[in-house]
């Protein structure tokens, strides 16, 4: 068996250092997803920046419950280009307040799909026929007569979302604030370095980085925001490589929410080995994720479950996953190679091709054949990294996270 250090982490790095984040565990490109498609104005350079940005924003928004008979949809006409113009929202709220906000994107597709029209015939009609056809739908095509609807409260704000009555907001301040109480300045935690290159066929790690708009993790929208932060500076020891080097992964998670319900709330935790110029993520371990639904009791869910999940996963201790990994080195599966397939193709859930492949890619990469449930979830890892399409990449990959959960389960 491999020796693991049980010293959680090793002192904190003062510079760059090497990885096997090339050959070992599982890829991840949520963070590349959102460095490609994010513009300069929704990345920000700190958590705390990106909190107070969130905050004074939310300061501005009023919720309220409004009756769909006391809405009005109003389309201004555009005279110079009859094909456009304005639709605006005047509605009545539950303590007989009025408002009047002007749709985003986001909100107009969601009023369309309440009214049950197509968002996008409706953006191609001159607005106050399209006005009048989400009026229509809001008024007599609906089950429900309630809505939920989130907007600013000066007149000609705009409306971020209509959902339904019982959507369960978590405001993004919120998520923000709770992982910078255990992640803010001073914690270790921090936006990823960079794999900057690679010698002896492993990557070089390089935690120190300067923080850019193309470097940064922390991006926030008007109706979303998404986290990534890495204790990079503190890797830790979870075996030996084949050549008695060290190797090392460190801490990650992810967060996101939508408090306008263009999407769930979510935290993902995992150990890594890189994230490369584009951020995807190299050489992943033991990822656990939990997602939410904006439900009714979406908030509760979020304070139970989500928030101590992750002040645990910063503060805790690496033995569960230590003591996991060395089970999963200790698990004997195979003698010789028949075996070992009959392990990937029974047990896995491989099919003969690939439980060859699998078998062929651990021997050419560790040097010798598979033994143990680690090493077979080595090579089904390896394997998937030729996989293109990122569906059939990760079914593969979680067949390897499978046969792991069921040695520490």
């Amino acid at each position: 068996m491999q020796n693991i250090i049980e010293n959680n982490t090793t002192a904190p790095v003062t510079g760059a250092y090497q990885t096997d984040a090339i050959r070992h565990g599982i890829g991840n490109s949520a963070v590349s997803s959102n460095w490609w498609n994010r513009p300069d104005d929704e990345r920000f350079l700190s958590l705390a920046d990106m909190l107070a940005f969130k905050r004074d924003d939310a300061q501005q928004m009023h919720s309220q419950i409004v009756n769909t008979h006391k809405m009005q949809v109003i389309g201004e006409l555009d005279e110079e280009n009859p094909t456009r113009g304005n639709v605006l929202i005047e509605y009545t709220d539950e303590d007989g307040r009025e408002h009047l906000n002007k749709p985003t994107n986001w909100s107009f597709n969601q009023l369309a799909n309440l009214a049950g029209a197509p968002a996008g015939y409706l953006r191609d009609l001159p607005a106050p026929i399209a006005a009048d056809a989400m009026q229509w739908g809001l008024r007599y095509n609906r089950s429900r007569d309630l809505v939920k609807a989130y907007g600013h409260g000066t007149e000609g704000g705009e409306l971020r979302a209509t959902t339904g009555p019982d959507y369960g907001r978590i405001f993004d301040w919120e998520m923000l604030q709770t992982i910078n109480r255990f992640a803010g300045e001073g914690s270790g935690w921090k936006i990823p370095g960079m794999m900057t290159g690679s010698a002896n066929g492993r990557a070089i790690y390089d935690p120190f980085v300067p923080v850019t708009k193309d470097t940064t993790t922390l991006y926030a929208s008007d109706r979303d925001v998404f986290v990534f932060l890495v204790d990079d500076t503190r890797p830790i020891e979870i075996g030996k490589l084949e050549n008695g080097d060290p190797d090392l992964v460190f801490r990650g998670f992810y967060a996101w929410n939508s408090e306008t319900g263009s999407k769930t709330a979510g935290v993902a935790a995992m150990y890594l080995r890189g994230v490369c110029m584009n951020r995807n993520l190299w050489g992943v371990e033991n990822f656990q994720e939990i997602k939410i639904r904006h439900t009714k009791f979406a908030p509760d869910r979020f304070a139970m479950e989500a928030a101590p999940a992750l002040q645990s996963f910063a503060h805790g201790s690496t033995f569960d996953f230590m003591e996991g990994v060395k089970a999963a080195q200790a698990a004997k599966i195979a003698d010789d190679e028949a075996a070992a397939l009959e392990f990937l193709h029974r047990r896995a859930g491989l099919s003969k091709a690939r439980s060859r492949a699998a078998a062929a890619r651990h021997v050419k990469e560790e040097g010798r054949p598979i033994a143990s449930v680690w090493d077979a979830a080595q090579g089904i890892t390896a394997l998937a990294r030729d996989i293109p399409h990122q569906d059939d990449r990760i079914e593969l990959e979680k067949k390897a996270g499978a046969i792991l959960d069921k040695v520490t389960a």
